[in-house]
């Protein structure tokens, strides 16, 4: 793959870069269709929230197993199966006669997801050998990936408002279809013989015990808290990830190796990260209903309304490492985190008739701060472990935020239900929601700034542990 001609790199290139891009739209494109799903569907707000997490929850748990299993068993052949689970999973969210069928479909994309991910960077790494080569071409790789995330809202409240919401998934078919045909004639197989062994319990024991968790947080408010569904669901979960816990320190080739984190500077920084998950994507699964039922915009309206923070991230965050070289890690993450909470907070105080020149900036604000954390949280890492671990540490780095994110629409959902149960309206939900999502992430700004003082200032530049963990996970 090394010798492959410039004509076959720039078409593995397209290639890889499409495939994460649709990937990436996936992730924001559905926040812009929840108000059409809960109205067509008949669903309630655990209905949206099990549409989210059941997606977010299994890229989360298999993300690392994924860049094992494409080092293991061929990058372009896990590739291509990632881009066919994840295709034929959309074809049935689309068909989904049901809230039940639909969150089916959800959890097969997210599997199709944890395959393509990875395996799309390990290929694309490959084919580009000289380090120079490579940094550009995982440049244009983040960079779409960057434009997904970005498009989605637009996407996804265009063709919402046009065609209903299951034409937000139907559009991956055509996309899907090309990267399988051309993926077929043009990716070369590749794959690492010394690969790890595949860490079956721990990866069954993860899934199960975070999903467990989410189950109980999500069902919580609608079978009540002390129901015995729910205490039992809290209790297995207790079990489970303790079982997880023995498990990987006794195995000597563990997904996640339990001694990385004695490194102060490594458990902070994904700590951290888990509080960026729970409180960017907690949050943003309200925004679009916050505009449809709150404000009462049309579904393409809230799309184009949430694009503040969408874009804010886009723009800023590939200074944020050059930031963070300059100026020191500890401060750049803590002023992101302090601008992310400040923002939360703000959107914490608007109301039905607060104008949209007075929601933007805060969405902007949340937008930025975010940016500005989670390249150097992920650099962090790296640089907390050896060289040789750097893969493994920006894997673990993409799953606590991913984990972050499962737990933030679970509580933050919870808060709302529990707000309204008790008679407080929708909107009163929504500002609970998003204040109590600002206080956790300043607390964890001072908690960050703090730690991080009595820690070794890492450094943010392209160091072999970052290249290669740029190999392994994607961001």
């Amino acid at each position: 793959m090394a010798t492959s001609p410039a004509p076959n790199r720039a078409v593995l290139l397209t290639v890889t870069c499409l495939g994460q891009f649709m990937v990436l739209l996936d992730n924001t494109i559905v926040g812009a269709a929840l108000p059409d799903m809960q109205h067509r569907l008949h669903t309630q707000l655990t209905g949206l929230q099990w549409i989210v997490d059941a997606y977010v929850l299994l890229v989360a748990m298999l993300l690392l197993s994924g860049g094992v299993f494409a080092d293991r068993f061929g990058r372009k052949r896990v590739y291509l199966t990632g881009v066919a689970v994840f295709t034929a999973a959309s074809v049935m969210c689309s068909l989904a006669p049901s809230i039940g069928w639909l969150v089916t479909g959800r959890v097969l994309q997210g599997i199709g997801a944890a395959a393509l991910s990875p395996a799309s960077l390990a290929l694309l790494a490959a084919a580009y050998p000289v380090p120079q080569e490579r940094i550009k071409a995982i440049g244009l790789w983040a960079g779409f990936s960057g434009i997904g995330l970005a498009a989605g809202p637009v996407a996804g409240g265009v063709l919402t408002e046009a065609f209903g919401w299951p034409a937000i998934f139907l559009v991956n078919l055509p996309v899907g279809v090309v990267l399988l045909l051309v993926g077929l004639r043009s990716l070369e197989e590749a794959r690492n013989p010394n690969a790890p062994a595949i860490d079956v319990p721990g990866t069954a024991l993860s899934v199960l015990g975070v999903g467990t968790l989410t189950y109980g947080l999500i069902e919580g408010g609608a079978r009540g808290w002390t129901s015995p569904v729910i205490l039992g669901s809290f209790t297995a979960a207790v079990i489970l990830v303790a079982a997880f816990v023995a498990v990987e320190a006794r195995r000597t080739a563990p997904m996640l190796p339990l001694r990385l984190f004695r490194e102060r500077l490594f458990t902070v920084s994904n700590t951290a990260m888990v509080v960026v998950g729970f409180a960017l994507m907690g949050s943003s699964f309200f925004f679009s209903q916050f505009f449809v039922y709150v404000q009462g915009s049309s579904i393409l309206r809230a799309g184009l309304q949430t694009l503040p923070a969408t874009l804010a991230m886009v723009i800023v965050s590939p200074f944020a490492g050059r930031l963070a070289a300059r100026y020191g890690f500890r401060i750049v993450v803590t002023i992101g985190l302090a601008l992310a909470g400040l923002g939360l907070l703000a959107l914490g105080m608007v109301y039905a008739d607060t104008g949209y020149g007075n929601v933007w900036w805060r969405l902007g604000v949340v937008g930025i701060g975010f940016a500005l954390t989670m390249s150097p949280l992920t650099g962090a890492a790296i640089q907390a472990v050896n060289p040789q671990e750097g893969g493994l540490a920006s894997g673990i780095s993409s799953t606590t935020r991913q984990i972050g994110a499962v737990l933030g629409v679970a509580v933050l959902g919870a808060i709302v239900r529990t707000r309204q149960s008790g008679g407080a309206s929708f909107e009163a939900g929504l500002n609970s929601a998003f204040l109590a999502a600002g206080g956790v992430t300043l607390a964890t700004a001072v908690f960050t700034g703090l730690w991080l003082a009595r820690s070794k200032e890492p450094h943010r530049e392209n160091s072999l542990a970052e290249e290669e963990g740029l190999r392994r996970v994607g961001r």
